[in-house]
């Protein structure tokens, strides 16, 4: 159900719906409004930015806590792309599709994660989203990340390769990760800003 405290409940509020009428996320799955703001809203989710378990962040610049989507909207009028840094198995679960649309829209530009659900990295490729993956036997903990650093991805212009090593600088601290683009369509695709972009070019060519 939508937590009547949540961004997507003030959403609804906004436009004079009850708390009794939100119903649930999947009930809204065709409100990208809705949607966007849900996204990440697990009371389950740990987040090491900040010391509670939920759908909370830290916005960096102020060093204030506050949802997820409020946050990242800050970062957007800021002009601010965001990076996820995850663990193993990232996007495992229900609603994939919405796993992979709503950090689009909340401004994740790349995931850096230790391992991928497997449809999950494909939604993510068919979103524009660049899908990193640690080295074996490296992660956030070996590397000594927080997420506080500010991150530079090196992606070639050309000759970009499936499975290709991408170096990633945060901070001065400098490793390098391969970038889960299985396969030359999925390179085409990134290069497109994402399938859909990529069918209405095609289509328009």
């Amino acid at each position: 159900s939508i937590a009547r405290n949540s961004p997507a409940a003030r959403y609804l509020s906004e436009r004079n719906l009850t708390p009794r009428d939100y119903n649930s996320y999947g009930s809204r799955r065709g409100n990208d409004a809705v949607m966007a703001r849900g996204t990440f809203a697990n009371i389950r989710l740990v987040n090491k930015l900040v010391s509670k378990t939920g759908p909370r962040t830290l916005h960096i610049p102020s060093n204030e806590e506050m949802d997820v989507f409020d946050c990242a909207d800050r970062y957007r009028e800021d002009g601010t792309p965001l990076v996820l840094i995850a663990g193993k198995d990232y996007g495992s679960g229900s609603s994939r599709d919405w796993a992979a649309k709503g950090p689009l829209l909340l401004g994740i530009k790349a995931v850096i994660a230790e391992s991928y659900e497997r449809i999950h990295r494909s939604n993510l490729v068919g979103m524009g989203i660049i899908p990193l993956q640690f080295l074996p036997g490296q992660n956030a903990e070996t590397l000594n990340l927080n997420g506080r650093e500010v991150y530079n991805i090196s992606i070639p212009e050309s000759g970009l390769k499936p499975g290709q090593k991408i170096q990633v600088e945060a901070d001065g601290v400098v490793f390098d990760t391969i970038v889960r683009f299985d396969t030359e369509v999925d390179i085409t695709y990134y290069r497109n800003g994402g399938i859909l972009n990529y069918m209405i070019r095609k289509m328009f060519a």
